[in-house]
Formats: C-alpha cells, structure tokens, sequence
C-alpha cells in the first residue's frame, strides 16, 4: 500500500483523538472520589440484663424468669457445684445473658463471696452448661485516714470518708473493726466526747473493676479526753495477730469495757430520776439501750452466782470474777441456752439477751461492775494489765511498731485536720 499524504494526516488525526479521548478518561475520574463502602452497624446479638433474689424467693424464681426451666432447669442444677440453692441471701444479684429472640438464657454470673465469681455458660452444641470459678484478683494498698468525734464512731467516719475511699457498707466495717480492736480498751458508746480523735491504719482492697473494701487495722490511735491510746497489730508467738500498745502491752484485758458490741447508752453511771419510781435513786450502773434480743456478753471469765428473777432488775444474771469483782446484767428478755448457776462463762460468750423486764420503760441493758460488793464504775486499771509482748520479740515489736507508727502518723504528730491518704510520708490526699 502507497501511503499519500493524506493518509498521514488522517492517522495523525486519529492518533489525537485517542489520545485527546484518553487524557479526557484520566481527567475525569480523577477528579471524582472512588466510591468508599457505608460502614457496617451491627446491633447487639444479645439480651443482657441483672436479677435480684427477692424476698421468700427461691434460685429456681430466677431461673424461671430467664427461662430456664424443665429439662433446662435439671441440666443446670447438675452442672452446678457451687451454688447451693438453699443458702441464698434476698438481694444477691444475677447477670443474665441471652442471645436475642431467644428465650432462655445461655449464661449466668453471679459473685459468689468477695473472692469468687461464678459463670454458668450453656454450650451451644448439646444445650449442656458448663461451670467456670473465677478467682476476683484484689490488690491491697494501706492507706490512713483520721476522724473527729462530734456524736459517735459511725458519724466521725462517716464524715470524714467519702464513697470514693470506702463505700457506705464498708465504712460500717471499719468503725465495727477498730470498735473490736478497742473492746478492752476504749468503751465507744460512753468514753468519748465531742473533739476526740480517731486515727486509723488500714489495709483497702481493689478490684481491677474499682471495687473497695475494707480490709483490715494495722494501727491506730484513739484520743480520749485528750489522752492517747495507741494499737498496733503485731503477730505473736503463736502466729495469732493481736494488738498492742505503744509500750508493747496487749490490748486484750481481763474486762471487756461494755456487755454489748458498740451500741448507745441511755443513761450513765451516777445518779437520775428514776422514770417508773418517779423519784430520784443512785443509779448503780449502765444503762446500754438496744435492740429487743440483742446478745449480751459476758465482760470476763467467771462462774454464775444468780440466774433468775430479781425485783426490779427483771431477769438477772450476776457473774463472779477473780479479785473481789463481780458484774451484774439486767432487764434480761432470756438466758442463753445452758447458762445456770454455778457455770463457768468465758469472756464474750453468750449469756442473755437484751429485754425489758423488771423496773424498766423500754429494751435496754442494765450493767454493774462492783469491786468487793461496792458499785464501782469500771475503769481501765479495773480491766487488769495488758499481757507484754514477749522479750524474745520485743526488738521485731519495736521496730513494727515504728514504721506502723511513721505510717499511722507520717509527720510524728497527729494530723490537725481529718485526712485522707496515703502511708509513707505521703501527702494527704482524696481518693
């Protein structure tokens, strides 16, 4: 083929227009975005939702409510060998799981006590479940924190710990624990007064999940009417913790200093106008008001020497201590189960419960301590020297106690404010 001139210029055309078409092509979805894919919603494929144990309920009401029932119900109870259905508490809480549109659950957890956790799974393949404990890992750090009295124990804490600290319930615990770590020590329903202070050393527990609780009193100091008592917990010979003061003597005495666990106190030794009597008599003892039933307690070992009705004492238990001591309690409701006379009772045992028999208005307890048949108000140097740290361990006490006490009191006085903190030296500080 003779290519003429023409030719070339049709293929030179041509080739333009290709390449003139291509250029536009690249121009035009270059200036355009690639189209780019809606992200994907995708909802829950499960129900989640908690149950309470209610009142008169029994495991199987839960279950129910979660559809776990018939077959299902037998498969789960086989499965399970830690939960024991009929030592449930009202207001334990489940967690319940279910796939959605289903209508039996297919998982249960439930905290079982404060170290373990429960999970019931159901397997997908037969419908069987399964049991999984699972450890709660807690750590535990000390912390320091210091209470004015303005009314009691309860409040002072109450006031000076905020939910951040320790929750409600375990702002009880504490003031039960240094109460206990004091029973032979300081009576707090009656020794303090307005303006004395509470210093405490404790050990907080925490879940990765922030849960608190109180964990237990390494050291403390209780101001009453300006004078000192310090505790310190320091293991012993026998491996028992005990505590101790700051001269390495025990804390634990020959006399508890109240019959009852930290409760209010109607009225005090010396005398009052007698509400029934209507007329003014020395009042021999203490007045403890509580709760109709509450457990009375022996305050020392001793044997029974009266168990019965007494006039205007109601039902009476008199008790006989060494050194010429003996206690009286009063207004009895009952004995406990056993208690006679000529029985030997050990310090803290059960010996009768709170009523209000004989001469009195309302449930309280009526205690008198007399020393040689003389109505006495019981003292600290009544309740019998604290048993020393033995001289073996004096030098280990020693050097425990002062960095419990660097601790408890990081600048060597005590905070002149309450505080909140950390231990070693550490600023107050909210938690």
């Amino acid at each position: 083929m003779v290519w003429r001139a023409s030719h070339y210029v049709a293929a030179g055309g041509l080739a333009v227009g290709l390449l003139g078409a291509g250029w536009a092509v690249q121009k035009v979805y270059a200036s355009r975005q690639l189209p780019v894919a809606l992200p994907l919603v995708v909802t829950s494929a499960y129900d989640e939702w908690a149950d309470t144990l209610g009142r008169n309920e029994m495991l199987s009401d839960v279950l129910a409510r979660a559809g776990i029932t018939g077959r299902t119900y037998v498969s789960f109870m086989k499965a399970t060998h830690s939960l024991n259905a009929r030592r449930m508490q009202p207001g334990l809480v489940f967690e319940l799981r279910r796939v959605k549109h289903e209508p039996v659950a297919d998982r249960l957890s439930v905290r079982l006590d404060p170290e373990r956790h429960l999970v019931m799974s159901r397997l997908p393949q037969d419908s069987s479940w399964h049991e999984t404990v699972e450890a709660i890992p807690w750590t535990t750090e000390r912390l320091r924190t210091t209470a004015v009295i303005q009314t009691n124990l309860y409040d002072a804490l109450d006031a000076a710990v905020p939910d951040s600290f320790l929750p409600a319930r375990q702002r009880v615990a504490l003031a039960w624990a240094i109460a206990d770590v004091y029973d032979w020590e300081v009576d707090f329903t009656r020794d303090l007064r307005p303006g004395d202070r509470v210093e405490v050393l404790i050990e907080r527990r925490q879940t990765p999940t922030g849960e608190k609780r109180f964990g237990r009193v390494l050291a403390a100091r209780v101001d009453v009417a300006g004078t000192p008592s310090f505790a310190f917990a320091f293991e012993g010979p026998n491996g028992a913790t005990g505590f101790y003061d700051d001269r390495g003597r025990s804390l634990r005495r020959a006399f508890l200093r109240a019959p009852l666990r930290f409760s209010h106190i109607s009225s005090r030794f010396g005398g009052r106008f007698h509400p029934i009597l209507k007329r003014w008599r020395n009042h021999e003892g203490t007045d403890y008001a509580a709760a109709y039933g509450t457990p009375v307690r022996a305050t020392a070992d001793g044997i029974v020497t009266e168990a019965g009705w007494s006039g205007g004492y109601g039902n009476l238990i008199e008790i006989r201590h060494a050194n010429g001591i003996r206690t009286k309690y009063g207004h009895l409701s009952r004995f406990a189960a056993g208690v006679h006379v000529g029985q030997r009772v050990s310090q803290e045992q059960t010996i009768g419960y709170v009523g209000s028999t004989g001469l009195s208005t309302g449930p309280h307890l009526h205690y008198e301590f007399l020393v040689n048949g003389r109505p006495t108000n019981p003292q600290r140097k009544d309740a019998g020297a604290g048993v020393p740290v033995p001289p073996k361990l004096k030098s280990q006490f020693d050097d425990v106690r002062a960095q419990l006490l660097a601790e408890l009191e990081p600048s060597g006085l005590p905070p002149a404010a309450p505080a909140l903190g950390s231990v070693a030296g550490s600023p107050a500080r909210d938690d």
